[in-house]
């Protein structure tokens, strides 16, 4: 079976949505996100916009592999909004996202089951309310050649619709190619084949 070369993602962050449940009020959000490192920030200004909120509940994901995800309840009952937040991830089937879900109490407590049920319907409207987009997967390689080489090479980039990452030119030829992932074997092989082109991957 070929490996899906395609995920789901966001451009730019989700508008603000508004979920009402008892007069507590829980405004959701859905952010890109490139690294965990990206997450702390986005939640601090949260705090900041928000400084009478009581809980700022988020769930995020990265990677399409062997993707990694965190949830946090942020004070809330174990469960009650990191993974009722983290479950529309995985519904939506998006990564590289974080959504953040900040609760203002309205003095009615909703229970567990409650508080469930409203951390999912804020999430998911957070995520209907967004501008979902498909990305596609890439390899990187870098090709080592001499001179003589460079049609052969440029041949190959242009017959196979590659993207020309980066190019040194010094002593040989330094190039950096990115490859569609259900491509990448057949393109490895081709370079590989030719003698004169050390093709190496990059992790």
């Amino acid at each position: 079976m070929e490996r899906p070369d395609t995920y789901k993602t966001l451009h730019r962050p989700s508008e603000e949505i508004l979920y009402k449940d008892r007069k507590s009020k829980f405004y959701a959000q859905v952010f890109p996100i490139r690294s965990e490192d990206d997450v702390k920030p986005i939640v601090e200004e949260l705090r900041k916009k928000y400084h009478t909120a009581n809980h700022v509940c988020y769930a995020w994901q990265l990677g399409t592999e062997n993707p990694i995800y965190r949830a946090n309840d942020d004070g809330e009952p174990n469960n009650s909004a990191g993974m009722p937040i983290y479950g529309q991830i995985q519904s939506f089937d998006v990564t590289n996202v974080l959504i953040t879900v900040t609760r203002i109490f309205g003095g009615t407590k909703l229970g567990v089951g409650g508080l469930i049920q409203a951390y999912k319907t804020a999430a998911q409207m957070a995520l209907e309310n967004s501008k979902i987009v498909k990305k596609i997967i890439k390899s990187q390689y870098r090709l080592q050649f001499g001179y003589a080489d460079m049609d052969k090479v440029m041949r190959i980039i242009k017959q196979k619709n590659l993207d020309l990452v980066s190019q040194k030119m010094e002593l040989d030829c330094d190039f950096v190619i990115s490859v569609r992932l259900s491509e990448s074997e057949d393109v490895f092989q081709i370079f590989d084949e030719m003698q004169a082109v050390a093709i190496t991957p990059i992790t």
